[in-house]
């Protein structure tokens, strides 16, 4: 006697994880991202060594001097591959000038780019654009910070998330326009212990730009009602920067 099936259920559908785009209105994808780790040091007096140790490393990324610690120093480095952050960081950083500083994990951060749905160049959104902000010499001053939204966010209509979304972004680029400042945007979903949404990279010539939008982002919609938290933020001036 055979078993019928009708009633198993269906098999669910592969799941795309590709980023999503849109270019003259036909939907568009790409599997591929970069993944950006932040790591902070105290107990550096002189951040030379440290800058030489990365460039001998052959590591990509940015050495920064910590604006709040006259001895902290942060380091940002991108990647396609997470293995990266595990192999060839890992040894950078667990050997000689690093073992001597004293480890500061209330800043480590770690997120990965993302479309929104509506690039039309998901290459340049995903790994060009946001390594070449990083590494351009051009931006000598920058803020990273973690923050984390308000889950009641998740709940609020889709048109009405897309307008508190959409302040930010007239917000990025009335100070981009002007030169003053770049962002660069990374999802943390799952990447931070303390339950951080995303990463933020505010980076500019000067200092006073990238604290005057972050002022003007206290006034928005999602940040005076839809964050529950927002840093800490770490402040850094360029020592050393890898080549693009």
């Amino acid at each position: 006697m055979s078993t019928s099936n009708t009633n198993r259920p269906p098999e669910p559908e592969p799941l795309d994880l590709s980023e999503k785009g849109l270019r003259a209105g036909q939907p568009i994808s790409l599997d591929r991202r970069l993944f950006m780790k932040f790591t902070a040091f105290g107990g550096c007096r002189d951040a030379q060594p440290a800058a030489r140790a990365l460039e001998e490393a052959g590591i990509a990324g940015v050495l920064y001097l910590d604006a709040n610690d006259p001895q902290g120093i942060g380091v940002m480095v991108p990647s396609e591959h997470p293995e990266y952050f595990v192999t060839k960081l890992r040894d950078a950083l667990g050997q000689a000038p690093f073992t001597k500083y004293l480890h500061k994990p209330e800043f480590d951060m770690l997120g990965r780019s993302y479309s929104i749905g509506y690039e039309p160049d998901l290459e340049d959104t995903l790994l060009v654009r946001p390594k070449q902000r990083l590494l351009s010499p051009d931006f000598e001053w920058a803020v990273w910070y973690p923050l984390q939204r308000a889950k009641k966010f998740q709940t609020l209509p889709a048109d009405h998330q897309r307008r508190i979304l959409a302040e930010h972004g007239t917000l990025a680029k009335r100070y981009g326009a002007g030169g003053h400042v770049v962002d660069v945007r990374l999802a943390c979903h799952g990447l931070d212990k303390n339950d951080n949404d995303f990463i933020i990279g505010l980076l500019g010539r000067k200092l006073h730009p990238l604290s005057a939008i972050v002022q003007e982002m206290r006034k928005t919609e999602q940040t005076s009602q839809y964050l529950d938290s927002l840093g800490p933020f770490f402040v850094g001036n360029v020592l050393w920067r890898s080549a693009a």
